[in-house]
């Protein structure tokens, strides 16, 4: 009897969880972001000008400068020399990025699923590790796994309007 009701009790806790609003599912309101592996080798370089801080991510600290990722797009560059008064100075693009770290003048980042080394005095990719890192999850946690063309890599995920009621 003990047996029995324990395994009715597993049973609905199961189905519970599976029909509750706090289950995973795949419409999490976001969406994925793919470019083509050419693309994406090509994408990471640091931009004319800073960029506003929007999404911001990961902190590093190096000397006077404060880097700080911007959730899929880049990294920010920040002079800190006078801690009153930071100054916004630079964007290193990097699309997919989520981490930084940064030693003797260079920056490694992640670029979606590669792994990039990014010399902070000549401003150019030394390296880049293809496939080395995990797709970027969704800020909800979830992974993607439809279908995709060619050399298609995510590297990140876009807010959108849920269309379709959860059943």
């Amino acid at each position: 009897m003990t047996k029995s009701f324990l395994w009715v009790a597993a049973l609905m806790g199961t189905w519970f969880l599976c029909s509750s609003d706090i289950a995973p599912y795949r419409n999490s309101g976001y969406a994925p972001f793919f470019m083509e592996r050419a693309e994406l080798e090509r994408s990471v370089f640091r931009a004319d000008t800073a960029a506003a801080i929007v999404d911001p991510g990961k902190i590093w600290i190096d000397g006077n400068n404060i880097y700080i990722v911007e959730r899929y797009k880049g990294v920010h560059i920040v002079d800190n020399t006078d801690p009153a008064a930071p100054r916004n100075t630079g964007f290193i693009v990097a699309p997919g990025c989520m981490d930084v770290a940064v030693r003797d003048g260079v920056m490694y980042l992640d670029n979606a699923v590669d792994l990039v080394t990014f010399d902070l005095e000549s401003d150019s990719v030394t390296s880049r590790l293809k496939n080395f890192l995990p797709e970027p999850m969704s800020p909800t946690g979830e992974y993607y796994y439809g279908s995709r063309h060619g050399e298609m890599i995510l590297v990140g995920w876009k807010r959108v309007e849920k269309t379709e009621e959860r059943r």
